[in-house]
């Protein structure tokens, strides 16, 4: 019988070792990133800096990660994954390393800020996701995007526990080190990630048809006149908008309702564990369903759960259960955002225009991240900046709803991905 699993041209090695290597590094990037706001009290305390000097850094982070997507993924497009995964898993811990050295909040903008987020555009959700795309069938495409992102929520679920307790324990500089020994594990797993390279350059070469064919310039031109896909990327705005606030400021806002440390931390373990089950159901639901109903849906549901979670008190009951709700509805949206890109243009310039779409996301998570703490800092609560999520995340889901989904008339006849 005929491999059903693997895309024509691959090996079903070479697609074991592209989804091994994938969702490893993702376990370990996006786990990492996911915990930062643990961070925020102990660090800001034992260098003297103020919160929003803390969430600057998570802004710069999220806005240089945005900012070098598009350009890391053409890179990708076109030469291959493995040099830059490789590349960003070294400077994950560089950017660690230097977060790890510093004294005030430069060397932190610096480290956890730039040099993080250039990383987190090599081995986060971009190129993980692109190359497992390419590296199976269109019937499994859906599923196993969505069992892919599902890794970067298990990463948190292993991750936050580790980094409270190390808080605890021993401070925030070992919790660091702790990070640096994932950083030693992603690095193999960078390597296999780029397994399909050869191969993706070689059927390059040989195929035919515009898609092989077109430059950066006609890429991107046809992305900005297709107004679906144009709707989508704006939209994408509120989802790091809303994922950042929650990631970032969930901890310090415990604080100040008189929740212990440990329970961020539980409701960032329990928010990657149920995202693993969440990214699964919607990877699932986008191969039967229209992806643009399904992100609407998610935005709208995300902003309701927001309202309801604030307005009651922060216990740690309702606190776990809105991690649980907000956990299924947390990176579920990156397997149909990337099955979009490749519905409407094809899997060839996948990780350039799911980059271009993901600037958008990330200029959402600077916004939410410093502007949150901005916020914070000037009236000692977090209610306006909850409030501008949730309008602004009712809107987009809106929005979504009615986007065009059709394939571009180059596509013509194309199979939906």
């Amino acid at each position: 019988m005929p491999d059903t699993t693997s895309h024509p041209g691959y090996t079903s090695a070479q697609t074991i070792s592209v989804l091994t290597g994938a969702g490893t590094m993702l376990t370990m990037s996006m786990g990492m990133r996911q915990s930062f706001g643990l961070f925020v009290t102990p660090v800001t305390q034992d260098l003297g800096i103020s919160v929003a000097d803390f969430t600057l850094a998570i802004a710069i982070q999220n806005f240089t990660w945005g900012l070098t997507q598009p350009l890391i993924g053409a890179f990708a497009d076109r030469f291959g994954c493995r040099m830059m995964t490789i590349l960003g898993s070294l400077l994950y811990a560089a950017g660690l390393g230097v977060t790890m050295i510093a004294e005030g909040p430069i060397a932190l903008w610096i480290g956890l800020g730039v040099m993080v987020g250039l990383a987190l555009a090599c081995t986060g959700l971009s190129l993980a996701l692109a190359a497992s795309a390419r590296a199976v069938s269109p019937l499994k495409r859906s599923v196993t995007l969505g069992t892919i992102s599902a890794a970067g929520s298990i990463g948190t679920f292993i991750t936050a526990p580790l980094a409270q307790g190390l808080i605890d324990s021993d401070g925030w500089l070992l919790a660091m080190v702790g990070f640096l020994g994932l950083c030693v594990v992603m690095i193999p797993a960078a390597f296999f990630t780029g397994a399909g390279d050869k191969t993706e350059q070689q059927m390059a070469k040989i195929a035919a048809g515009s898609e092989a064919s077109m430059s950066l310039k006609e890429v991107l031109i046809e992305a900005w006149n297709h107004k679906g896909y144009v709707t989508m990327a704006v939209a994408y705005f509120v989802c790091g908008l809303q994922l950042i606030f929650i990631a970032a400021h969930l901890p310090a806002y415990l604080e100040i309702c008189g929740q212990s440390p440990t329970l961020s931390a539980q409701a960032l373990g329990v928010i990657g564990g149920f995202n693993a089950i969440g990214c699964y159901i919607l990877g699932w639901m986008g191969g039967r369903y229209p992806k643009h109903y399904l992100l609407g849906g998610v935005y709208i549901l995300r902003s309701a759960f927001i309202v309801v979670y604030f307005l009651l008190p922060a216990t740690p009951t309702t606190t776990l259960i809105f991690a649980a709700v907000m956990g299924l509805l947390w990176l579920g949206v990156a397997p149909l955002v990337t099955g979009l890109v490749g519905q409407i243009f094809g899997l060839r310039n996948v990780a350039t225009l799911t980059g271009v779409a993901f600037f958008c996301h990330q200029t959402g998570s600077f916004v939410g991240a410093w502007g949150a703490g901005l916020l914070f800092d000037a009236m000692g609560n977090y209610d306006l900046a909850w409030q501008i999520g949730v309008t602004i995340g009712v809107t987009a889901g809106m929005c979504q709803l009615f986007m065009n989904d059709k394939p571009t008339p180059r596509m013509g006849g194309a199979v939906p991905a």
